[in-house]
């Protein structure tokens, strides 16, 4: 058996395991990593493992962060300065208070005044500040 890892801090951390058939190691490896990785959500009668790849956004309301998903709203123990650094590349930050996952945007809302909303495949809708216009275009190509 080989071991290798590289930093290279440009790309996503990802772990990449080959092997001849499923063991005892791998499965220790696979609970490190979605032990060190998984977002936790909470509801007032469970506790669920959030996959960003199924969370529309991260918002903050009355100063408690929620993860908006197809499954419904959790709230989540972390801030969201560190989910910004630990979400994956497909998130992006549309205001003070949003990390949304563009791969669950379904379209801009442009309004008359010049403002721009963000409407999610769930139908969920929230704005884009004039700060982060710039960054949205740059990312989406407009």
């Amino acid at each position: 058996m080989k071991f290798s890892f590289f930093i290279d801090k440009n790309r996503e951390e990802e772990v990449i395991v080959y092997t001849h058939e499923e063991n005892e190691l791998l499965k220790e490896i696979e609970s490190l990593v979605i032990k060190n990785s998984a977002i936790w959500g909470y509801t007032d009668e469970e506790r669920v493992i959030i996959h960003p790849s199924d969370t529309e956004c991260f918002t903050v309301e009355n100063n408690k962060v929620y993860a908006q998903t197809s499954q419904g709203k959790f709230r989540i123990k972390e801030r969201l300065y560190q989910l910004e650094n630990k979400l994956p590349d497909s998130f992006i930050k549309i205001n003070k208070s949003c990390i949304a996952n563009k791969n669950k945007i379904q379209k801009f809302d442009v309004s008359l005044s010049g403002t721009l909303t963000v409407v999610f495949k769930s139908g969920y809708r929230d704005y884009v500040s004039r700060r982060n216009i710039r960054n949205i275009k740059e990312r989406f190509g407009i």
